[in-house]
């Protein structure tokens, strides 16, 4: 009885470090997004409000895509905290899922600034690697939540079907989101960069409108 008490104790430290080691993932790639962001150089001579609203100004795209891609971090942390809050139990092949899945979030603050500093000169490749970091993202997100909810692994409980759906559907807005930008891209740039604003607003009508009730039957 000892002995399985100390395997139990044992495997929720195990399992409590990957999580801290994924917080502390995310929470350094939101950190380096802002690092993307440098503070204006004018000279003291010739240092004045009007030439610092117009550095300011050329900061615009950078401020954007912070802000964007500081929202697509957060969501997949929520994702994240909210899978793990199931998980009771862990194996190789998680730790490895998992792994892949903060190499995405790892790649961000460079895919970010890499999109922020040209996708106001309508380059495509930039945008095109900002994508396919962000579709990586949901996908691995996705693959983790398949592999936690399948009862056979006996790796999570308390899981309903209206929960498993509703965290596929999570994990698949952001990529739609900017698959579909990527699409608008190509016809209408200025156009296409509001589209990730349609993220928030589109989880929370499809929670509200659909999967509340269904959460809240169950």
């Amino acid at each position: 009885m000892n002995h399985n008490f100390q395997n139990e104790l044992k495997k929720e430290f195990q399992l409590e470090r990957m999580i801290l080691f994924s917080d502390a993932v995310f929470a350094i790639a939101i950190t380096l997004l802002a690092i993307e962001i440098k503070v204006p150089d004018i000279a003291h001579d010739v240092v004045s409000d009007h030439l610092l609203a117009q550095k300011m100004a050329q900061l615009i795209p950078k401020f954007m895509g912070f802000f964007i891609s500081f929202m697509v971090i957060g969501i997949y942390w929520v994702v994240h905290h909210r899978m793990f809050g199931y998980v009771i139990n862990y194996n190789q092949r998680l730790l490895w899922l998992n792994l892949f899945f903060l190499l995405a979030v790892v790649l961000m603050p460079f895919s970010s600034g890499f999109y922020s500093e040209y996708v106001v000169r309508q380059m495509k490749i930039p945008v095109i690697l900002y994508i396919c970091n962000i579709t990586f993202l949901g996908i691995m997100g996705l693959v983790i939540w398949n592999y936690i909810a399948s009862p056979k692994r006996n790796l999570s409980e308390g899981i309903t079907p209206e929960m498993s759906r509703y965290f596929r559907f999570r994990s698949l807005v952001p990529p739609a989101a900017f698959l579909l930008l990527g699409i608008v891209y190509f016809i209408n740039p200025q156009v296409a960069i509001y589209v990730p604003m349609l993220i928030p607003i589109t989880l929370r009508l499809i929670r509200r409108f659909y999967f509340k009730p269904q959460l809240k039957a169950n």
